[in-house]
């Protein structure tokens, strides 16, 4: 195996030669735990730590390793232990506000080409979630590709409307429609996916994500788990996010399912996910319009008519309001994390003169 063969290109190494450790060793992170990593190299996978100085200057969850990373690494023990020094510059980075109340970005999974967003065609189809998967994948600058899974269990007139009610909302992308259970639409999957190439798996708790991984790998390596049957609410099968590496030459990212989808100044994301709304704004009267209640708003007119669908505009309103609020608290924290660092830094000094 080589470097290759784990998504390492020309792009990564022009930021490995820009880098003042490019002499270390080379791995990429493919699984996180609790109390480490598992990085890959092109011999072997190995338990992982990160460096003490590393530690110390991460500023917010974006600066510690996440799966899909590229990391210069030292070598301990017959290479059965490394230690993580530096992250790479990452090319795509899919990240969401921490779920709870605390106000920081939460890394999802870097350097992934490819986000495979799953909506199962059971209770989990909600084509409002699926746009805001869409903002944090184009925040992201990866490209989306919507797995419609267990479309036995609808038919293919259930099918039609639900593909029907996605390009409704604007979706624009490739849409693979499959069946794990029959094994329908596992060829179209097989044909998309490229030697060297990084795929993410996104979707929620019990939509399938596991099962799917486990079709394409040809066995059952991965524990699943049944949804209840009243609501269709499935339960975590995956506790960790990890990649895999298919026998044809892809790799695959499996998350957690993620039940909030918080963002923190996703402007671009929202831009693009919702560009159909976006592209009213210059038809407004008023250069400033908030669209939420100015006359001659072109953005409420098309609302008005039904050329943009009230659910979908109301989605894009708390979408925006959700970055802009969690955006200002964060730069509060920020704020305040500098002020007190600072004040530790001075009296570090002071300690040291005494």
């Amino acid at each position: 195996m080589t470097l290759q063969d784990l998504g390492f290109d020309r792009w990564f190494e022009e930021k490995r030669a820009a880098s003042p450790r490019k002499d270390l060793a080379l791995a990429r992170v493919t699984a996180v735990h609790r109390d480490g990593y598992l990085v890959r190299n092109e011999r072997a996978e190995i338990f992982a730590e990160v460096a003490g100085r590393l530690q110390f200057e991460a500023a917010s969850g974006l600066d510690w390793p996440c799966v899909g990373d590229w990391v210069f690494v030292d070598f301990y023990n017959n290479e059965t232990l490394a230690i993580i020094q530096e992250v790479l510059p990452r090319r795509t980075l899919l990240r969401r506000k921490t779920a709870g109340k605390r106000v920081d970005d939460q890394a999802i999974a870097a350097n992934i080409d490819v986000a495979f967003i799953v909506q199962g065609c059971d209770f989990n189809f909600n084509v409002r979630r699926l746009e805001r998967y869409l903002v944090m994948v184009h925040e992201a600058g990866v490209r989306p590709v919507l797995l419609l899974t267990k479309s036995d269990l609808v038919g293919p007139e259930g099918v039609e409307e639900r593909v029907a009610a996605v390009r409704k909302s604007r979706f624009d992308g490739e849409i693979i429609v499959l069946s794990p259970l029959t094994g329908f639409g596992l060829d179209r999957i097989h044909r998309a996916l490229e030697r060297g190439k990084t795929y993410g798996l996104l979707g929620s708790s019990g939509v399938g994500k596991t099962t799917l991984l486990n079709r394409l790998l040809g066995d059952d390596l991965f524990e699943t788990k049944t949804v209840r049957e009243k609501d269709g609410r499935g339960r975590h099968a995956t506790s960790r996010r990890q990649m895999t590496l298919l026998d044809q030459g892809a790799l695959i990212v499996d998350n957690p399912g993620m039940r909030e989808l918080g963002q923190i100044g996703a402007e671009a994301g929202i831009e693009e996910g919702f560009a159909d709304i976006l592209e009213l704004a210059p038809l407004c009267r008023f250069g400033d319009c908030s669209h939420t209640q100015e006359g001659g708003c072109a953005v409420l007119a098309a609302v008005e008519s039904g050329a943009v669908p009230r659910e979908r505009y109301q989605n894009y309103l708390k979408i925006r309001r959700e970055s802009e609020f969690h955006l200002m608290s964060y730069a509060e924290k920020r704020a305040k994390d500098r002020a007190f660092g600072r004040y530790i830094k001075t009296a570090l000094k002071q300690l040291k003169k005494g």
